[in-house]
């Protein structure tokens, strides 16, 4: 979808803490295709596969809308990198996250990439994860930070090079410590990014709950609109 230099992108992001119900989750699975119940069922462990669920389930919900029609008519295609996209169409584009919990979820029109990531802002990165995917730099500059600040800002580092990736199409084939971002004025940003990357915009997005969410949007018009909401999931079960 081609937009005019003076329309700026629009993005949605949807939020949702999902059901711990496993009444719920049954509901969920009926309105997966059938690759999708295919899927869900080699997860091993039950956390995990009510996060797939609840994942396609509101990806479908939303997409949907947008299209006019039913979330069970919603065809997803893998692309070249394993990534899904909608069948027969480039827009709206999206991109799916979860973690624990949580379901992030980003619809946008006019982008040329779009990625979105969540992780629990509680989480434990250990040493050695934080060097795997920190650079030299971001390293001493979270040494630097008070304690009770550098926890949360590795994971905050972590989510925003996972929603980059992930909008490139790369995910972790591209090594993480080959993408730096600092902060500036509050708002973060890819460090020596070039004129080809002041066209990216990179959020740390509130998420109500306690995860940091973070979004990676490519726009060549401008600063893109970013609406955020709580999904509140009104279906009742299928009699």
């Amino acid at each position: 979808m081609q937009q005019s230099d003076t329309q700026p992108a629009a993005i949605e992001i949807t939020l949702w803490q999902y059901s711990r119900n496993e009444r719920d989750w049954n509901r969920w699975m009926r309105s997966l295709s059938q690759d999708e119940r295919d899927r869900a069922a080699t997860y091993r462990f039950e956390g995990d596969r009510a996060s797939f669920m609840a994942g396609r389930y509101l990806l479908r919900r939303l997409l949907s809308g947008h299209l006019g029609t039913v979330p069970g008519a919603v065809v997803f295609v893998a692309d070249k990198h394993g990534k899904p996209r909608l069948e027969g169409c480039d827009a709206p584009q999206f991109s799916l996250a979860n973690a624990d919990g949580l379901v992030a979820v980003a619809v946008a029109s006019g982008c040329d990439h779009l990625g979105i990531d969540c992780e629990r802002a509680d989480v434990e990165i250990e040493a050695a994860a934080v060097e795997s995917y920190c650079n030299v730099d971001e390293r001493r500059w979270l040494a630097e930070l008070p304690a009770g600040e550098r926890a949360q800002t590795a994971v905050a580092l972590w989510t925003l090079k996972e929603s980059y990736l992930k909008a490139l199409g790369v995910g972790l084939r591209e090594d993480p410590r080959n993408v730096a971002f600092a902060w500036k004025d509050g708002i973060p940003g890819l460090v020596d990014g070039g004129d080809r990357d002041r066209r990216w915009h990179h959020r740390l997005v509130e998420s109500g709950s306690r995860h940091v969410v973070a979004l990676a949007a490519c726009s060549q018009s401008g600063l893109p609109g970013i609406s955020t909401r709580i999904f509140q999931d009104d279906s009742m079960p299928s009699e």
